[in-house]
């Protein structure tokens, strides 16, 4: 993959002919990156549970696709699983090492963000790890109407070192300006 910075891109629905290469974006995340803290990287089989159980639950998640290659992927997932939350998500992003700095990760956010709209949730809720390449996820979130909400600090272990993250969040469609819908 060269850095070519016009690369045609297809976001689409992730499916399960997606999730070897997902599986294999979030491996390298997982045993070299800071992004997430998770310290073991789980394998397809548990890729897929994972995936099964957003998509049933109706969450999007979807992937950026050029030539045929899964570039990055992206997906959003209840921010706590307790009732009152049930309008407010967690995003997540994840870009294959060779494809970074080439817009991916910016048309993944900007059509979760959409789908989050069109599915009638009401925040989404980033959390950043200040580590690696967590200041270009921040400055992607800005961009993205984001705004900082708080900052953890040493609250994850990783690599040998206490970790920082940021919280960021971010309305979708009407926010907190109407009541929810009745019966969800």
């Amino acid at each position: 993959m060269t850095a070519d910075k016009t690369l045609a891109l297809t976001i689409r629905d992730a499916t399960h002919e997606d999730l070897a290469a997902i599986t294999a974006i979030y491996a390298d995340e997982v045993t070299s990156g800071t992004a997430t803290f998770e310290v073991v990287a789980p394998d397809l089989e548990e890729m897929t549970a994972r995936f099964d159980a957003l998509r049933k639950d109706g969450f999007p998640y979807i992937v950026a696709v050029s030539g045929g290659e899964v570039l990055g992927y992206a997906y959003a997932g209840p921010y706590h699983k307790r009732a009152a939350y049930r309008f407010t998500l967690e995003d997540s992003i994840y870009i294959a090492r060779e494809a970074r700095g080439m817009g991916v990760g910016r048309k993944l956010l900007q059509a979760l963000i959409a789908a989050c709209e069109d599915g009638g949730w009401r925040q989404m809720i980033a959390i950043i790890s200040n580590s690696g390449t967590g200041a270009a996820s921040i400055g992607l979130h800005k961009s993205l109407g984001f705004s900082d909400a708080g900052l953890l600090r040493d609250v994850g272990y990783k690599s040998g070192e206490w970790r920082d993250i940021t919280l960021m969040q971010r309305t979708l469609g009407v926010g907190a300006n109407e009541p929810p819908p009745e019966g969800r």
